[in-house]
């Protein structure tokens, strides 16, 4: 039998509502709502606007009520590390955007306490200067923990205003600097030397698990009765992995969106000093897996470019791929491309610095943009791969990226690797997935998912070309 699940899945860009029909042998998608999502300023602060994303969020349940009145259950999936303050079951204050320049006093803050090597050995988390360790130090130094009750990451504290229910999820906790990669629970010794009030921390509970009904006033507005909440992989990357449409496990995957999350998932995780050396990461994936990975600049670089423009992507890209490969890269991972602004001049500005022929035109920057992130990727690829001693024979390229078609020929060329792109949708499909397992609709392991993934999506494969 075929049920349908409602997939709420925001990313730092936009947000979306999809409904997905599931049964042993279908699979489909199908959109509801679409919402821009993205930094609100305030004074000089950077803040997202989570109160009005909820609205959102219910405006398109509404929707796919309205299509599917036997709605199955919903869950929620969003990017990592941010999160909202809260006291009185209510928010302090609008969440802070991790772009936001707060967090480097939270950074000195912390590692006074606790060294780097240390963190990583508890925690197997990569150095970011945002992670939620970070931005809570920096809170606590601002005096904004003052009287705060609990702090909810955002897949979670829109699920709490979905429910009522207030707990964490573990695949995003797991990004927090603050959760502990042998044991899977909170890191009680971390949390007090990093001098952090334990009681703020939620419950954990596990992907697919069940949170509970609507409350009444958001069932009116939703226009649905009897609508049960669950969990799926709360961290987006999490729920993106799920969907790779491939059961052969000698692969690395590309989650590319605003960033590209780029590894190989692991059962146990890679704690070495080469690995912390290289700021890969080990974080927690559906079912207890590890997505080994390293956060490189994503597709940020390139709508932050155009947006700066005013022009239309698809004619930029045409002409990229006529142009010649630069005679030189840039650096995507820079610090100096992380916040909003004039991209344009700040990629001028780095190969200037180094006496470097800047690319002229757009088309050209357009083609300096796509070949640094795609030698950004491959270099990633082989990295994990060499760390971990993971054979790797393809690349699983999901999420906005795998529709850029020149983004992907130049990923093959410079890995040397098949790469198999698509589904565009992975993050919506595994919260899909994962939900329909919770809800018994279907069951088995996660290969036995991406073995259904794999039958309802046929990827477009590319394949290497000798570079030129």
């Amino acid at each position: 039998m075929v049920k349908a699940v409602a997939a709420v899945d925001l990313g730092a860009t936009s947000g979306r509502v999809m409904l997905g029909y599931v049964g042993h042998d279908e699979l489909r998608l199908t959109p509801v709502a679409r919402f821009p999502n993205g930094p609100v300023t305030v004074g000089d602060e950077l803040h997202w606007d989570v109160t009005g994303l909820f609205d959102h969020v219910v405006t398109g349940l509404r929707s796919a009520a309205r299509e599917e009145p036997e709605l199955a259950s919903v869950a929620v999936d969003s990017w990592a590390v941010d999160y909202g303050l809260m006291r009185g079951g209510a928010l302090t204050a609008e969440p802070f955007h991790y772009r936001d320049s707060r967090t480097a006093r939270g950074v000195e803050a912390v590692h006074q306490r606790v060294e780097p090597a240390a963190l990583y050995a508890a925690t197997g988390l990569q150095h970011l200067p945002f992670n939620t360790v970070y931005q809570l130090a920096d809170d606590q130094l601002a005096g904004r923990l003052d009287g705060a009750e609990r702090f909810l990451l955002v897949p979670d504290l829109l699920t709490y205003w979905l429910t009522g229910n207030q707990f964490a999820e573990r695949t995003n906790a797991s990004t927090t600097a603050l959760f502990n990669v042998h044991t899977g629970e909170w890191d009680d010794e971390l949390i007090a030397r990093v001098g952090l009030p334990r009681d703020i921390f939620p419950e954990l509970i596990s992907a697919g698990s069940a949170v509970g009904g609507l409350l009444p006033d958001i069932a009116e507005r939703v226009g649905v009765k009897g609508l049960e909440v669950s969990t799926t992989g709360s961290h987006d990357t999490a729920s993106a992995i799920v969907a790779m449409p491939t059961t052969d496990t000698d692969v690395a995957y590309i989650s590319s969106g605003t960033w590209a999350l780029v590894g190989v998932e692991l059962e146990q995780p890679v704690l070495t000093v080469a690995s912390r050396a290289a700021n890969f990461t080990n974080e927690g994936g559906v079912d207890g897996r590890v997505r080994y990975l390293r956060n490189v600049m994503g597709l940020w670089i390139l709508s932050e470019t155009i947006r700066g423009w005013g022009d239309e992507l698809i004619p930029l890209l045409e002409a990229a791929a006529l142009e010649k490969a630069p005679s030189a890269l840039f650096d995507v991972d820079d610090p100096r491309f992380s916040p909003p602004g004039d991209m344009p001049q700040r990629i001028a500005d780095w190969y200037t610095e180094r006496g470097l022929a800047v690319p002229f035109g757009k088309a050209a920057l357009v083609r300096a943009i796509l070949e640094s992130l795609a030698d950004a990727y491959a270099a990633t690829v082989r990295q994990a791969s060499e760390l971990s001693g993971k054979t790797v024979n393809a690349i699983q390229l999901m999420g906005g990226g795998s529709q850029n078609t020149l983004l992907c020929q130049l990923v093959a060329d410079r890995s040397g690797l098949p790469v198999h792109a698509g589904p565009t949708e992975a993050t919506a499909i595994g919260n899909v997935l994962v939900q329909a397992r919770a809800q018994g609709i279907i069951s088995g392991s996660l290969e036995s998912l991406r073995a259904i993934v794999a039958a309802a999506f046929t990827p477009t494969v590319y394949t290497p070309r000798t570079l030129r």
